[in-house]
Formats: structure tokens, C-alpha cells, sequence
């Protein structure tokens, strides 16, 4: 049986994307996302929740988010859950639940500094613009 592994996130840049560039050609960009909702709890009071989420990005969409994201930026991603293993410094096995995003739309119209409006990418397109 498939399986559905579907993730869509509307928030803001945490940092500033991290684009770093492989000898094969490769690109891979990297930020955190803040989602963030608000509730009452028990008490009448109202609380905020925020969640952090790491976004990965490949190739064309990398280069995208490099050049148009920023921190506070919002963007929405659509993607999937990636859950890896890696060794820290002190030799202990982590783990780390990564976006790797298919599809990234930029929301809030032209970007600064630049005359043309932020781009819609896709894993294996180039952005329309």
C-alpha cells in the first residue's frame, strides 16, 4: 500500500537561507520557518504556539530562495518529511526532521531592492515568473 507524506507550510524566515554549492553541480539552500498559532487556554487567556520547521531546498529552488528570501520573509513551501540521521562532534547519532520542499511560493509581492516580482518554483522547473 502508498503511502501520502505531504507537508504545507505558510510562515516566516527564522534566518537568512543558507545556499551551498557541490562540486557535481549540485545546490542545496537551508532556513527555518516559524508557524505560529494562537488559542485560549483553560484560563480565558490567549497563548501563542510557534513551531520551527527546517526547510530544504535543491537545485533551481535554492538558488530561488537564496536570491529572494530573507529573515522575516514570509513564504509558503509545499514538500515532504525527511527524517536523517548524522554524527555530532561528540561522536553521539542525531536526528533531524527536515521539509524538503517541492514547490515554494514567495508571499508579499516584489522583492527589495528589485524591480521583478518573486518567483514560484518547483522541484525540476525553473521559476515563472
Amino acid at each position: 500500500m502508498a503511502g501520502v507524506n505531504k507537508v504545507i507550510i505558510l510562515g516566516r524566515l527564522g534566518k537568512d537561507p543558507e545556499l551551498k554549492s557541490f562540486d557535481s553541480g549540485d545546490k542545496v539552500c537551508s532556513f527555518p520557518v516559524a508557524t505560529s498559532e494562537v488559542y485560549t487556554d483553560r484560563n480565558n487567556e490567549r497563548q501563542e504556539r510557534t513551531e520551527w520547521h527546517n526547510i530544504v531546498l535543491r537545485n533551481r529552488m535554492a538558488e530561488v530562495a537564496s536570491q529572494y528570501l530573507s529573515k522575516g520573509k514570509e513564504v509558503y513551501i509545499e514538500g515532504k518529511l525527511r527524517t536523517r540521521q548524522y554524527e555530532d562532534s561528540n561522536k553521539q547519532v542525531r536526528y533531524i526532521t527536515e521539509i524538503i520542499g517541492l514547490s515554494m511560493n514567495l508571499i508579499g509581492g516584489k522583492a527589495e531592492n528589485s524591480s521583478s516580482t518573486p518567483p514560484v518554483a518547483q522541484a525540476g522547473s525553473s521559476p515563472k515568473m
